[in-house]
This record gives structure tokens, C-alpha cells and sequence, in this order.
């Protein structure tokens, strides 16, 4: 399976420790292609439809539903966690993801 940045993938997110996002659930794929290609990790931003408006949530449709990207809970994890892959982000979602992502940890 290709896995490639800013796809939304089907992760089984479990076991989790504490406050960490649980479940089977989509993810983007945040890590850049070049690491997607050659190592057994990938770095995740998990999705949930129960959220608010928060400055590390970023707002999306997917499925017919409104969904929130936590960049706060973005996490690595090993391919074999990918159930399968669910669609891609649109090219204004991408630019969100970056901002946010940037204005996060960079800033």
C-alpha cells in the first residue's frame, strides 16, 4: 500500500495510555513521502467528530460529516496500525493543516 502525505487513512489507534485518542479511526498522514516510502513509521494527526473550536483543530468535511484534524494528538505509528486508505485532504484543507501545523510547533 502507498501511503502518501495528507491522506486520510483508517488507523487502529488502540492500545492507548490516558488521554491519547482511542479507537479505530481515520488519521491524515502528516510525515513527508519520503519517509512514508522508506520507513516502517508514519506520523498521524488523528480525527474526531467530537471536538471544538480550538487553535490545534482544524475543521474539515469527510464522509458527508464534519470532522476536526487534532494536530495536538498527532502521534507515530507503525504501517501495519493502517487498516486502509480512506480518500486525501483538498488542497485548501493542505494549506490549513500546514498553517496550523506550523503556527504550532514552529512559531
Amino acid at each position: 500500500m502507498e501511503l502518501n502525505q495528507y491522506q486520510i487513512v483508517l488507523v487502529n489507534l488502540d492500545p492507548t495510555i490516558g488521554s491519547e485518542i482511542k479507537k479505530t479511526r481515520p488519521c491524515v498522514i502528516i510525515s513527508p513521502d519520503e519517509m512514508n516510502k522508506y520507513l516502517r513509521t508514519i506520523v498521524v494527526s488523528p480525527m474526531t467528530t467530537k471536538s471544538r473550536k480550538y487553535p490545534t483543530r482544524i475543521e474539515v468535511k469527510h464522509d458527508r460529516k464534519i470532522v476536526w484534524i487534532v494536530i495536538d494528538q498527532i502521534r507515530t505509528i507503525d504501517k501495519q496500525r493502517i487498516i486502509k486508505v480512506l480518500g486525501r485532504l483538498s488542497r485548501p484543507e493542505i494549506k490549513e493543516v500546514k498553517s496550523v501545523m506550523k503556527e504550532t510547533f514552529i512559531d
